[in-house]
């Protein structure tokens, strides 16, 4: 493996590497291959940082700005590389973040997860820059691992990235949600996208035993959790781990109406009203908590999006995926109510707020409460026992 041991012994890489022991997220087995795969070696010389305390990304390019660069690198966030899908130029954000390095302790904390030996086959979907499949390459051997990326250019430019590291898995261009039998059966399959449907194939392609690892959320929000599935008979069933946020799957990429062709041209005069006396901060908690995430796994078919607040007043809005159902809930500042409009088929809200009751009234139980069981019938969701599930 080719490496420069002056840009590895970076102090910002070293004090990212102690950040990650103390959390936790760097476990001692996978020390050395942290110590070996450096991250910079794997991203673009324009990138976009993304700042989790803004929710901006910004450009930052190495030619014009190597010290924010490798600081950027070096640090435990995400980072932009592909925007809208390729078609995207400049240094500027674009619209919609296609491709990305994830943060360096999720990506660590997904690894420990997937709990692998030794001569173990691993799928790794979503190639993105490589990194991670330069990680198991790493701790596995070529022969090991297999990663899949549906983007050829991003293929090509990992696969280029991966062979200056001295790095050589099977690097294939194709869908991650499709059938890749070539190297299979796998013993484990890593997902560094974000799904909406744990695909068949992966089940199908993993032996009995084996394990599926992968950011899985629904529709409602962007409230995803690594969920960790143990393979069995045609199945899959296991609890989620921890919050975390990905881009998504290409193929399951909610493809949302736009906002007018849900609310007709005399707004919202003609929808059912009521009230609630759930509050903003009951209801608005924020990324990466345990709320939302349980609402898209109780209220089927429907995505939420919550304005930002404006002289004290946030309306959040819910969408049906499955007709044009839409309700708007109203908070403001000093108010023991909001108001809610609904219309349509269903009663968005009511639904919406018959989960949050009955969060509520377990406890609000967080994401390694929940599980998730995997069939050829669908996908079901569960509360502490798999035996007590709900289709999702």
């Amino acid at each position: 493996m080719t490496l420069d041991s002056a840009q590895v012994d970076r102090p910002s890489r070293k004090e990212l590497g102690r950040v990650l022991v103390e959390t936790r997220a760097l476990s001692s087995d996978w020390a050395p291959t942290f110590a070996a795969v450096d991250r910079a070696a794997f991203l673009p010389d324009l990138m976009w940082p993304f700042d989790m305390d803004t929710g901006r990304s910004v450009g930052v390019d190495r030619a014009g700005d190597p010290d924010a660069w490798y600081a950027a690198a070096d640090s435990n966030a995400p980072i932009v590389t592909q925007w809208d899908d390729g078609k995207h130029s400049g240094s500027k954000p674009g619209r919609v973040s296609t491709s990305s390095s994830s943060m360096p302790s999720v990506v660590y904390a997904m690894l420990q997860t997937l709990e692998v030996d030794q001569a173990m086959r691993v799928l790794d979907a979503g190639t993105g820059t490589g990194e991670t499949a330069g990680a198991l390459t790493h701790r596995l051997g070529r022969r090991n691992v297999t990663t899949i990326e549906v983007d050829p250019s991003v293929s090509r430019q990992a696969r280029e990235r991966l062979r200056a590291a001295g790095l050589y898995p099977e690097v294939v261009v194709g869908d991650g949600f499709e059938r890749h039998a070539a190297a299979a059966p796998y013993d484990r399959v890593l997902a560094t996208v974000g799904v909406r449907e744990i695909p068949g194939a992966w089940i199908e392609q993993t032996r009995r035993g084996g394990l599926i690892v992968a950011p899985w959320g629904t529709h409602y929000s962007n409230a995803d959790a690594v969920t960790r599935l143990a393979v069995g008979a045609g199945e899959a069933s296991g609890r989620f781990t921890r919050p975390v946020e990905f881009m998504k799957l290409r193929a399951q990429r909610l493809s949302l109406p736009k906002h007018g062709e849900y609310i007709p041209a005399e707004g919202m005069e003609g929808a059912h009203t009521s009230a609630t006396e759930i509050t903003e901060a009951e209801f608005v908690t924020g990324r990466y908590t345990a709320l939302p995430f349980a609402l898209g796994l109780r209220v089927r078919d429907c995505a939420q999006a919550a304005a930002d607040k404006r002289d004290g007043a946030r309306p959040v809005w819910f969408y049906g995926l499955d007709d044009r159902s839409w309700a708007c809930v109203m908070f403001r500042d000093g108010e023991k109510e909001a108001r809610v409009w609904q219309s349509g088929p269903r009663r968005l809200w009511d639904e919406v707020e018959a989960a949050y009751r009955w969060w509520v009234g377990r406890d609000k139980p967080g994401h390694t409460r929940f599980g998730l069981t995997v069939t050829a019938e669908g996908q079901r969701a569960w509360l502490d026992d798999p035996a007590r599930s709900w289709p999702v």
